[in-house]
């Protein structure tokens, strides 16, 4: 007798949003769980491939396909379209779907909207890094560089994980949405909100810093702006030009991922010819293999790996199929087995 065949469940934006609110502790869980699979050699994660367009270079869209083994043991891929100009179009610049794959059949079981997810697990490992690196969850001032939507879901985490921060000091090329972005934060709660005139006020007296710019090369070369040793989270990878990461002690997610696609890690390997400069994982530093050194910047710049993708991912799946809820396709694959 023939296998039944799998059914299709569809997840829209609003189903992954309803799970993140209240959840992100858990969701953390998740991505600090995948890491820890992930280096312990229960995934497989090729590089992620860039379509890019002659006509709109500023514009690409990324696949991500990966698997993950041990207690997820789903397999899948990530599509996540970056297109900068859409913003004067007045909608998101990112868009993307997440398709989980059943490890055993191959087939696609689910079909998630995926700019939230891909959001969370990014925010989600900035935090987790920022906790493992300093140590508490204490900031006394924190620098947000880029006021979108990842900086918004760092926010999110930092609060619903209960960080004591003194103050933010917010930059964006546009200022009228940090100045939004800033409102927002005083409204939820967060102390001594400022929007700063250029990128140094948002490092000056920060001792977390959040880089999380759509900057295609770097922008910001002058390793004085470190002298105070403080942790930065350099989400968007192109920010940073290689004397600034060579001051730095430096920390990843992947080393054969990150130094790639023209990063500022993979500036800084071409101007030096060598990783040396890259001192660990952020793995390492959850097994202990590595710690800070004491009184040195950290810059923690993860190229973004889609097994956290499909960690997260699963875990909203099972959440909402708990609850009965996404949107089905019934007979979606009755015309292949017919």
């Amino acid at each position: 007798m023939s296998a039944p065949l799998p059914n299709l469940l569809v997840l829209s934006g609003g189903d992954v949003a309803d799970q993140l609110e209240g959840n992100r502790a858990e969701c953390l869980d998740v991505v600090r769980r995948a890491y820890l699979a992930h280096d312990a050699g229960s995934s497989v994660n090729p590089q992620s491939a860039f379509l890019r367009f002659p006509h709109q270079p500023r514009s690409r869209i990324i696949s991500l396909p990966a698997y993950l083994g041990g207690e997820f043991d789903v397999a899948g891929i990530k599509w996540i379209a970056s297109f900068p100009a859409n913003r004067d179009r007045g909608i998101p610049r990112a868009s993307a779907v997440l398709v989980l794959n059943d490890a055993e059949t191959g087939y696609p079981f689910a079909c998630l909207e995926s700019s939230i997810i891909s959001a969370a697990r990014t925010a989600a490992s900035a935090v987790l890094a920022a906790e493992t690196i300093v140590g508490t969850r204490d900031a006394r001032r924190v620098g947000i560089i880029g006021t979108g939507l990842i900086a918004r879901q760092v926010w999110k985490f930092l609060r619903d994980l209960g960080w004591r921060t003194g103050g933010f000091r917010l930059f964006d090329l546009d200022r009228a949405a940090a100045d939004r972005f800033g409102a927002a934060l005083t409204e939820q709660g967060a102390p001594d909100v400022v929007t700063v005139d250029d990128a140094a006020g948002a490092f000056a007296d920060c001792d977390v810093v959040l880089l999380t710019t759509v900057a295609g090369e770097p922008h910001l070369h002058d390793p004085a702006l470190l002298a105070h040793a403080p942790v930065v989270l350099h989400l968007s990878l192109r920010d940073l030009s290689p004397e600034m990461i060579l001051a730095a002690h430096n920390i990843t997610d992947d080393v054969d991922h990150a130094v790639r696609e023209r990063t500022s890690l993979h500036l800084t390997e071409q101007r030096t010819g060598n990783r040396g400069f890259v001192h660990g994982t952020l793995a390492d530093l959850l097994t202990g293999r590595t710690a800070r050194p004491e009184g040195t910047p950290v810059i923690f710049s993860p190229f973004g790996l889609g097994v956290l993708d499909l960690a997260v991912g699963k875990w909203v799946h099972d959440r909402v199929t708990a609850q009965g809820g996404g949107t089905p396709v019934p007979g979606f694959y009755d015309a292949v087995a017919s």
